[in-house]
């Protein structure tokens, strides 16, 4: 054993004893401290018991005058306390009874509370709810004790709300509106009051408006930083079949600089500024807090966990209106309501648009034009003519197929002279079997492509092309209002799934129970891929990983989309099902029309055009390369 081993070893011993020594040290301090704070707890609890004990001995030795006595000055300094608190005019308003008024049109019932001077409850008179199967009971967009509303005050270094305060209400029934006022006096000669408007005109994109004015007089020396704050919240009920997609299409949207935007899925708080409004979004209601001048507000909103606890998501907003001196008056609107298109885009506030039809999710700017201008007015238009909704998505989708007939043709032609050359493919694939030459192999397959006039992304192009559609049409059922309650053959409500079978447990990625609409969507899906494959085959077969495209395109895809959209909208999997069928009819028919043969006699004779500048571009770039690998190549030989 050397020097260095020995003396490695003393080291290593040597720090093993100190830490031992260290750790033995800190175990004793910290058991110290632990008793010391054992004995102090216990000395505490100990006093606490001689003082609770005096105490008891002092009650028992009190007389009931002594003790009356006591309780009074005890209820005088907690009064006193609550007076400072609040003010002595704002204390007055802290007790009262709560009086609750119903002003209602056609359209929907509206219930005011003087506690807070708020709406309490808000139920829309020609939507029901799902509840266990049965849509008996009316959509409540507010249930009493879910919604907040009031101003926030600051006195004495405290927060005060106008919600915990009773107001005077007075009601005013006209021939066409409705009024209510609701007034609170906040201090000597400073005051309060809410004014609302109900109207009943007829007309939907009116009458779901509720008109909403802030009046106040002196309260400026109870305001912060030159803004009137108002807290605005609520609870989300549950009005439809499917908990997860109405959650998912629940949230928060707001709207300003000519813009709409919405807040992030996980609903954590944002800070936003120069809006016009903002929208508490339900699947197919809304209920929007509408501004005449810009408003900034803090947004965020809790989702709720599971459908047991009767809500979908708490919704917070808290509202800061710029307030310059002497001014009295603030004007508003709340619009509770369906996201009906019509009626959104109809509504007006303030003499502006609002613009509150950009909350119906119509697929953006690259897709929204179709659904606004070309499927919600033929659904429109056919539903006053009486049609039922199976008819009408029907005739909706031999519409589509008929627009994009011409790219569904062009997508065949172009499948047809792939079938057409592939005598030529093959002579390629054998002249060039190795993989080295994959160059070359693609030179030549570009040029047979030039000569005989084929557009290799001749097939893809129209299939691109017809994506957006497709996309519109995904975006536009589950958020279409018409189709809720709306029943076709075995479903009673196409804007959610229709279960034939519900399953006593859940299958992972499928869910519990079996969508027949959905089943046939997938049937047709099914179809349609192997077809498509078998007219493909021809032009795939011996490439690699073929076996692998058939699974995904024919097997894969289809089994996907069972799980996808068994819980999803049937009048959806009802569109996806006729549009697979329509479409397997179409190609059919082109198929019996066009002759292979002559298709390729075409070719074969079609006179050789002069390359565009991109095929010539293309093909430099692939004799480029085909260079670069044959120098590498070269190099590889000369190394080894």
């Amino acid at each position: 054993m050397n020097k260095n081993t020995i003396i490695g070893i003393v080291l290593m011993v040597a720090l093993f004893v100190g830490y031992s020594f260290y750790q033995s040290y800190e175990i004793e301090k910290q058991q110290e401290i632990l008793k010391e704070k054992a004995k102090k707890e216990q000395a505490e609890r100990a006093q606490r018991l001689a003082e609770q004990e005096a105490e008891r001995l002092v009650e028992e030795q009190m007389t009931d005058e002594e003790r009356n006595m006591r309780d009074s000055l005890a209820n005088v300094e907690k009064m006193n306390a609550e007076v400072y608190h609040h003010g002595s005019v704002l204390y007055a308003a802290t007790t009262g009874t709560s009086q609750l008024d119903t002003l209602r049109n056609e359209f929907m019932s509206v219930v005011f509370d003087n506690h807070g001077g708020k709406i309490v409850d808000v139920t829309l008179n020609n939507y029901t709810r799902y509840e266990e199967g049965d849509r008996d009971e009316l959509v409540k967009l507010i249930a009493p004790g879910s919604a907040k509303m009031g101003l926030q005050l600051h006195r004495n270094g405290s927060v005060l709300n106008t919600d915990d305060y009773f107001f005077s209400s007075q009601v005013d029934v006209l021939d066409e509106r409705s009024v209510i006022t609701m007034h609170l006096d906040v201090d000597i000669d400073a005051w309060v009051e809410y004014t609302y408007t109900l109207h009943n005109t007829g007309e939907a994109s009116r009458d779901y408006l509720v008109d909403f004015s802030i009046k106040q007089h002196n309260i400026d020396g109870m305001l912060r930083d030159n803004e009137i704050t108002l807290g605005w919240s609520n609870r989300s009920l549950q009005n439809e079949r499917n908990f997860q997609n109405e959650a998912m299409a629940t949230t928060i949207i707001y709207y300003g600089e000519d813009d709409m935007d919405e807040l992030d899925a996980s609903g954590e708080r944002e800070e936003l500024e120069a809006l016009n409004w903002i929208a508490f979004k339900q699947q197919y209601f809304s209920s929007a807090f509408i501004a005449e001048n810009n408003i900034n507000a803090s947004l965020g909103f809790k989702s709720a966990k599971d459908s047991s606890v009767g809500f979908v998501k708490e919704f917070d907003a808290v509202v800061t209106i710029p307030h310059t001196a002497g001014e009295e008056l603030y004007n508003f609107a709340f619009y509770y309501g369906p996201n009906d298109y019509r009626v959104m885009k109809s509504v007006e506030f303030a003499g502006k648009q609002t613009n509150l039809e950009d909350i119906i999710p119509m697929g953006g700017w690259l897709i929204g034009w179709w659904n606004k201008y070309i499927t919600i007015p033929i659904f429109y238009w056919l539903g006053n003519h009486g049609l039922g909704f199976g008819l009408i998505i029907l005739i909706l989708t031999l519409f589509v197929k008929a627009v994009i007939l011409p790219l569904t043709y062009k997508s065949y032609m172009s499948t047809a002279k792939m079938r057409a050359i592939r005598p030529e493919l093959e002579a390629i694939n054998k002249k060039y079997p190795n993989p080295d030459d994959a160059m070359k192999k693609q030179q030549a397959t570009m040029e047979l492509y030039q000569k005989v006039g084929i557009n290799p992304m001749g097939g893809c192009l129209p299939l691109l092309i017809q994506m957006p559609i497709l996309w519109a049409m995904f975006r536009f059922f589950p958020a279409s209002i018409e189709l809720r309650g709306e029943g076709f053959l075995w479903a009673d409500d196409l804007s959610t799934y229709d279960s034939i079978v519900e399953l006593p447990f859940n299958i992972p990625f499928y869910g519990d129970h079996i969508s027949l609409f959905a089943l046939l969507m997938t049937l047709s899906l099914f179809g349609y891929s192997y077809f498509t494959y078998k007219q493909q085959a021809a032009t795939t077969a011996g490439q690699p990983g073929a076996g692998m495209m058939k699974f995904m395109m024919v097997y894969f895809m289809p089994l996907m989309m069972l799980c996808v959209m068994n819980s999803f909208s049937s009048g959806l999997c009802y569109y996806y099902f006729l549009s697979q069928i329509l479409t397997m009819i179409i190609m059919f028919a082109i198929r019996r029309s066009v002759n292979d043969e002559k298709v390729r006699e075409k070719l074969m004779t079609r006179k050789p055009r002069k390359k565009s500048r991109f095929q010539e571009r293309y093909e430099e770039a692939l004799r480029q390369q085909q260079e670069q690998v044959t120098i590498n190549r070269e190099q590889r030989r000369q190394r080894h």
